[in-house]
């Protein structure tokens, strides 16, 4: 199904439950908890934490759906809802948000090449594991903005407008960031590579 018609659906749930249906939000629960759960797990590394932290990000967006305008798309709606969740959660718990978990990237990096997923070797493991490292340390290093940038277009594959309309920029500015970003992660691991 293509993102126009999922559009299309999201909205026509999003104004049922405003009209008071609220099997309709069952509804959007059902198709978003998963994304939003692996997206909260980036923040809040206890998996059963994680499940209430998205519940408690859930309840936020019932609540706040009737002033939903949709001047966004509702993912990109609560996909905001929730990052703001989980580190209000750390912030309340005294942790600071971490920097984003590389665990998903690294198997999107490795899925290109087979042969480490074919031939699973010590040497080859320690490879991985390094350049695991190396990936996480050169996120730490970004700034806040590129590595925002970065991890919504890379983690959760959003498109660049999706991507602005979250972090409230322009679509050039988007761009930018995640090409700098890139750079800078490719400058990091070009010795691990070459």
């Amino acid at each position: 199904m293509s993102d126009e018609s999922q559009a299309s659906i999201d909205q026509k749930l999003v104004k049922r439950v405003q009209e008071g249906d609220k099997t309709a939000f069952d509804l959007l629960v059902k198709k978003y908890q998963h994304k939003i759960i692996g997206l909260i797990g980036r923040y809040v590394y206890d998996h059963h934490e994680a499940m209430d932290v998205s519940q408690e990000a859930f309840i936020k967006a019932y609540r706040a759906l009737p002033n939903f305008r949709g001047d966004s798309a509702f993912y990109t709606w609560l996909y905001r809802i929730a990052i703001n969740t989980a580190k209000n959660h750390l912030v309340a718990k005294s942790r600071r948000p971490p920097d984003m978990d590389i665990d998903v990237d690294d198997a999107h990096h490795l899925e290109g090449d087979r042969g480490l997923k074919d031939i699973e070797t010590p040497e080859n493991s320690l490879y991985r594991d390094e350049l695991a490292k190396v990936v996480r340390n050169a996120l730490d290093k970004l700034p806040e903005d590129l590595r925002a940038a970065i991890s919504l277009r890379e983690f959760e594959g959003l498109s660049y407008e999706d991507i602005a309309q979250i972090m409230d920029c322009p679509v050039g500015t988007v761009r930018s960031r995640i090409f700098r970003a890139r750079e800078a992660i490719d400058k990091e691991i070009a010795p691990l590579l070459g």
